[in-house]
């Protein structure tokens, strides 16, 4: 008798559309059964570990058209499937937009971001290891938070808007983009439909299967830029346990308009404190009109913490999150 091993990957179709309107036409026909790949870097775990099973998957990166940088009327396009080492590295948005180049450049380590797309890093699903590990948790279609229970460990675990799932948003390139007013250009067989960086994210109360706002047959093909805050001033910080490979403990991503010392305008966002980037919109306007000084910091890096719930093992997030706020501000 031949021994027959299960540590193979389960058989799965792979189509390689090489236009735009077969990527389509497969995901209007496959639906939640097909597997949208770009990159794969997430991916492959997930099939290993035979935590999700689709029965097919569409892989993006041939489409030519949705790969690149360029410059529209009121911006920049974004290609989806761009690397985010292209991200980084591309001269116009170092130049103009230099908050999305940092945090692309921070992803992971340097051979993940060479194949890692922009697309799969806003796109990926929950990080949390008992999600991951295939348990019945509420994400999973099960009945129970095992990181929101009295044993559960939850160091990375979010401080806002939990709702049966206390998972965060694990991609460090998001909140960079809500700070920038990004939109998400999302198609299907049907047309394309635009929905700001701020909505595409969706957490548990509404969506406790999926952290974006794609629906079956979508495929995310471009992210636009806009000029509004092109040329502003910049503040970007991840901190996490490792500077390579590990995702973030908290993150700021910030963008300001400052005359003299006074600060016009603003938008400031935090990662891997929400299931969603969350935006500081209190702090935003605490601050507008104020004078860049230790106090304007001090206090707007307390109102950012205003209603966080910590769990048993994360209450280091609420002064690492206040630090980073003051920070930013601070310039």
């Amino acid at each position: 008798m031949v021994a027959t091993s299960h540590d193979v990957m389960p058989d799965i179709e792979l189509y390689q559309p090489a236009d735009e309107a077969t990527a389509l036409d497969l995901a209007a026909r496959l639906g939640n059964e097909g597997w949208l790949l770009s990159g794969g870097q997430d991916t492959y775990g997930w099939l290993k570990d035979r935590n999700k099973t689709p029965a097919a998957m569409i892989e993006l990166t041939q489409i030519d058209a949705w790969k690149g940088v360029k410059e529209i009327a009121d911006g920049i396009e974004i290609g989806a499937t761009t690397t985010l080492t292209e991200i980084a590295n591309d001269p116009l948005i170092k130049s103009r937009y230099a908050l999305l180049a940092k945090a692309a450049s921070v992803v992971a380590s340097p051979q993940i971001r060479n194949v890692g797309t922009l697309g799969g890093n806003l796109n990926q699903d929950a990080r949390c290891w008992y999600y991951r590990r295939g348990l019945d948790c509420y994400r999973a279609g099960g009945n129970i938070c095992y990181a929101d229970s009295p044993e559960g460990l939850n160091r990375e675990h979010a401080l806002f808007g939990a709702s049966r799932c206390v998972a965060v948003s694990p991609s460090d390139t998001a909140p960079a983009l809500v700070a920038l007013d990004a939109t998400m250009v999302v198609s299907s067989a049907s047309g394309q439909r635009l929905v700001p960086a701020q909505d595409y994210f969706v957490g548990p109360d509404r969506d406790i299967v999926n952290m974006t706002a794609l629906n079956a047959g979508e495929i995310l093909t471009a992210i636009r830029v806009p000029n509004t805050w092109a040329n502003a001033e910049f503040y970007w910080e991840k901190v996490a346990d490792r500077n390579v490979w590990d995702f973030a403990l908290v993150s700021v991503a910030a963008v300001f308009r400052v005359s003299g010392n006074t600060i016009e305008d603003s938008r400031v966002a935090c990662g891997a404190v929400e299931c969603v980037p969350r935006r500081l919109e209190t702090v935003e306007n605490a601050i507008r009109g104020q004078q860049r000084s230790e106090s304007t910091a001090s206090s707007a890096g307390n109102l950012a913490t205003d209603g966080a719930r910590p769990l048993n093992y994360n209450h280091f997030k609420i002064p690492l999150m206040q630090n980073l706020v003051k920070r930013a501000i601070r310039g």
